[in-house]
């Protein structure tokens, strides 16, 4: 412990170089935020993904998730946050322009949904890409069931520039050019999950849900019921991120490797060309229809669910981990985040700027790989904080010894502080600095987290607030706050201009295709 504090403190002198230091003010970041559209009553909204929002399969910034009523909004990558927010902001508006009556839920955890068969899965024409991303939600339908991929999201996009690694590399790794990159950033996700249960407990933002979630199961775990048809989990931070969220049985064997890069992709391509006896049964054709992508323990590289994953871009129908092989990383996707449903766009230019100054401390801590007893500690870590973030005394392993959650967030938000003031003093502000010590006064009182102010809105004064009523009331909030906005960055006929581009590009997709879509997945799935 004492050699990592050294090594991490020789790491922080660095930036009293100023050439290091300016590179800070290059670092990017964008968001996808994912939202279900729903009618005045709260209902899941059956309409079709609309024809003035353009193509859900070619459009640059508004796409469909695995719904066609999910919305997903992407912003490009920007340094700085204001920006981010501000693009988000724009596509918001010009949504809320297009979509009547219906509007956009802002929480993670799904509006009442009556039942599965409500959820249209999404659609994107009938090029043989769009069949293959209709047919994967299928099989994702067909494996983990419907309810649990309405769950929506804000995945958060992460990369440092080219001369900060020219500047920072040489003075900690041996290794040059792309793959002492890949490495650093191997070594800031080991660290990502070392210390992620952090991000859960002040962002998490789904302590309660609907009931119609469950469905006709039963949970093991100790929900209270309140109002018309809503469930509360005690002390809990994020539903979404917990057993009844992104997890499941064929998953949960897999043991993906964060060391390096090369054992990341050789599990993941193990994953991707393993039979799955579980899965089996929902291949070939139903009624000539394929049921799924193929009967794999992933059918691609998308289907795992990760808190992060290091990615590179990647050109039409190239794989992931192909991608990651040849080029190697050039971002990180951070994926445990809640809606933020205190924001019109579901995540505050404040929360980004912890998120950068939280990155940066991951990337400058030393950081061991990974054996098979740490990794799943970080797993129990993660688990405990979602269920029981808020509980007065909690205990989390470090190193295999018990540690408060208290003592062990003051600790690293002590030297958080450090990044923030660096981050500061490149970008001459203090909104970093600001940020850390908001959630640091959130470590010592759970009440401040998102997950807390969530249940002191609900259940704080007078009579209980419902769930669903919840949900509602911000709707209407925010699709009034839309309407009275101002364009930004964007304007309506820049949308415009997209929409109709990428519905010419879809049916430029449409006209191309040579082979028959059974051909297509001979080629692409050997099915």
């Amino acid at each position: 412990m004492q050699q990592f504090s050294r090594q991490f403190s020789e790491r922080l002198s660095l930036f009293n170089q100023d050439a290091l230091l300016s590179t800070l003010t290059g670092i990017q970041h964008g968001v996808e935020r994912e939202s279900l559209r729903i009618n005045p009553n709260g209902s899941l909204a059956q309409t079709d993904h609309p024809r003035a929002l353009g193509s859900a399969l070619t459009h640059h910034f508004i796409t469909t998730d695995f719904a066609e009523p999910l919305l997903e909004f992407i912003t490009p990558p920007e340094s700085q946050s204001q920006r981010t927010i501000a693009q988000l902001s724009d596509t918001h508006k010009f949504t809320m322009g297009n979509i009547g009556d219906e509007r956009l839920w802002p929480m993670s955890m799904p509006c009442y949904v009556s039942c599965e068969d409500d959820i249209r899965l999404a659609e994107y024409g009938s090029s043989n890409v769009g069949k293959m991303k209709h047919l994967y939600r299928q099989g994702l339908k067909n494996r983990y069931g419907s309810m649990m991929q309405t769950i929506s999201g804000i995945h958060f996009n992460f990369s440092l520039p080219c001369d900060f690694w020219q500047a920072y590399l040489p003075h900690v790794t041996e290794e040059k050019g792309q793959a002492a990159i890949s490495t650093a950033y191997f070594s800031m996700i080991r660290n990502y999950r070392r210390f992620c249960w952090l991000l859960p407990y002040l962002y998490g933002a789904s302590p309660t849900m609907c009931r119609s979630f469950l469905g006709s199961q039963e949970s093991n775990l100790s929900f209270r019921r309140f109002g018309k048809g809503s469930l509360y989990l005690p002390n809990s931070t994020s539903l979404r991120m917990s057993d009844l969220g992104y997890t499941n049985n064929e998953q949960s064997r897999l043991r993906i490797c964060y060391n390096r890069l090369d054992t990341y992709i050789a599990a993941l391509r193990e994953a991707i060309s393993t039979p799955s006896p579980q899965y089996e049964v929902f291949s070939g054709k139903k009624n000539g229809e394929f049921q799924q992508l193929n009967s794999n323990i992933l059918q691609i590289e998308n289907e795992l669910y990760s808190p992060i994953r290091p990615k590179q871009p990647t050109i039409s129908l190239e794989k992931p981990t192909d991608a990651l092989d040849d080029r190697g990383v050039s971002y990180i996707e951070v994926r445990v985040m809640d809606v933020n449903p205190f924001s019109p766009v579901g995540i505050s230019e404040q929360q980004m700027h912890f998120l950068d100054v939280f990155l940066l401390y991951c990337l400058l801590q030393p950081s061991a790989e990974f054996e098979m007893e740490s990794y799943e500690e970080t797993e129990r870590n993660l688990n405990k904080t979602v269920l029981e973030g808020r509980k007065q005394g909690l205990m989390l392993e470090r190193n295999g010894t018990a540690i408060s959650l208290n003592e062990w967030g003051n600790e690293v938000m002590g030297e958080m502080l450090d990044i923030a003031k660096l981050l500061d003093k490149a970008n001459q502000t203090n909104v970093y600095t600001e940020a850390v010590m908001k959630e640091k006064a959130a470590v010592n009182d759970p009440a401040l987290t998102l997950s807390g102010q969530i249940v002191e809105a609900l259940f704080g004064v007078g009579e209980t607030l419902d769930n669903g009523q919840f949900g509602l009331q911000m709707a209407e909030k925010y699709r009034q706050h839309f309407q009275a906005a101002e364009y930004q960055v964007y304007d309506a006929d820049f949308f415009k201009q997209q929409a109709e581009h990428s519905l010419k590009q879809q049916a430029l997709q449409e006209s191309e295709d040579a082979i028959s879509f059974d051909e297509f997945m001979k080629q692409n799935f050997g099915v």
